[in-house]
């Protein structure tokens, strides 16, 4: 579980999510994040400005972290015993920026999916990659 702040918000991360009554039913949910208000409970969580939430963000799905670990060492021709997770970081891979930009060609092109140069500049990591492509998907499927 990482967990950063970012104004007055707290977003944790997880390799999957599900509710508890979803899992009793043998279902899982398709909750991307929750928003909770801080009071006293979360006093801790509390700023000086501004809305006061905790945010729960549901990391994206093991098999897209695991193709896009696939690319990543292709597109960087990496052996195949090298070990590429998801906290892996595309510079401590050896990727410079023509790397970066040529690994983003080849995850639009396997997710059919157009990343934003904005976006594609935040990506620094493998989960990074993961999380921006499964909400691009996300998105696409709603429009």
């Amino acid at each position: 579980m990482a967990s950063s702040t970012a104004g007055s918000s707290i977003c944790m991360k997880f390799a999957s999510c599900s509710l508890e009554h979803a899992q009793a039913s043998g279902r899982t949910s398709r909750l991307r994040s929750v928003s909770l208000p801080t009071n006293k409970t979360f006093q801790s969580l509390r700023s000086s400005t501004g809305p006061h939430r905790l945010q729960v963000c549901c990391a994206a799905k093991p098999e897209t972290v695991g193709k896009v670990c696939e690319i990543v060492k292709k597109q960087l021709a990496l052996p195949d015993d090298s070990e590429v997770t998801g906290e892996s970081k595309f510079a401590a891979l050896g990727a410079d920026s023509l790397d970066t930009v040529e690994i983003v060609m080849g995850l639009e092109e396997e997710f059919g999916i157009s990343v934003e140069e904005e976006s594609a500049q935040s990506i620094l990591t493998v989960q990074d990659a993961a999380d921006l492509i499964e909400k691009l998907i996300e998105k696409k499927a709603t429009n």
